[in-house]
């Protein structure tokens, strides 16, 4: 498998330099370059539609249980970042749990943690951000499933005295191969869509809730407040604002980056891990 994943991604890679750079270069990325296609227009207004879908299904009661996999998802993200972050500030990850009632800790020692306090908001904000233009084309899609699957295996090891972590991975992993072999996996790019727009989203609500409505002590931004000064709801805020800057970066990257119609984004499909 090593060898036909080395390959797939030196296809992106290759596919990148062709259509990714000359859209960011060209013209330092002018109104013609940003000009919305048929099927951008499509992954738009699925985009807004998705924006509203989750704001509903948020708030309503009961209703809300519907997102409650892809809610355990991006904690399960905002574990990750936590973690990753502190293993690269020389840390050390002890575990990561997720709990039924939608919370999450990562318990670790040293690290930086002016990196990674913010990093569960922000990590899981630039997650977001990468899904979504991703989800604009399949092969791109198909290489974030990929890219997501090596990321949930060291959640799964970190979390792996924790049934609600793995049982929500699993999960996800099973959606993103089923969808992997439907229609040449065009579903897949709007799963991995609606999965990078609830991780942006995620992470402005989840401060409102913790900092607004429900003024959580125990919050991130709370934390980062009593170590280096500021109010909570001041850091809740920007990190909101960057959250959703990163959000609208990945919308506009992808229209640069993926200008080919539907049957084009097919056709390359199935010359990348072909799967019909």
């Amino acid at each position: 498998m090593a060898p036909i994943i080395r390959h797939e991604l030196a296809y992106l890679a290759r596919r990148a330099v062709v259509t990714v750079g000359p859209a960011l270069i060209r013209n330092h990325l002018d109104t013609r370059d940003l000009k919305v296609r048929g099927a951008q227009s499509v992954t738009l207004g699925v985009i807004a539609a998705y924006v509203v879908i989750i704001a509903i299904l948020w708030n309503v009661p009961y209703l809300r249980y519907v997102l409650w996999p892809f809610k355990m998802l991006v904690i399960a993200f905002h574990e990750f970042s936590h973690a990753a972050t502190a293993c690269c500030t020389g840390g050390k990850v002890e575990s990561i749990s997720l709990d039924p009632h939608e919370g999450g800790v990562t318990h670790m020692r040293g690290g930086i943690s002016a990196i990674t306090l913010p990093a569960g908001y922000l990590g899981s904000s630039i997650i977001g951000m990468l899904l979504t233009f991703c989800g604009f084309d399949i092969v791109a899609s198909k290489v974030a499933s990929i890219v997501l699957g090596v990321c949930f295996l060291f959640t799964l090891w970190w979390g792996k005295k924790d049934w609600l972590t793995i049982l929500t991975i699993l999960l996800v992993v099973g959606l993103l191969v089923g969808f992997w072999f439907i229609a040449h996996a065009e579903p897949l790019r709007f799963l991995v869509l609606f999965i990078g727009v609830m991780s942006s989203l995620y992470s402005v609500w989840d401060i409102c809730d913790d900092l607004i409505f429900r003024k959580v002590n125990s919050s991130d931004a709370s934390q980062f407040a009593k170590r280096y000064g500021g109010s909570s709801q001041c850091w809740g805020v920007i990190w909101s604002i960057i959250s959703i800057i990163f959000m609208a970066a990945g919308i506009i990257a992808g229209i640069a980056a993926f200008p080919q119609s539907s049957a084009q984004q097919q056709k390359d499909s199935q010359g990348f891990a072909p799967t019909m």
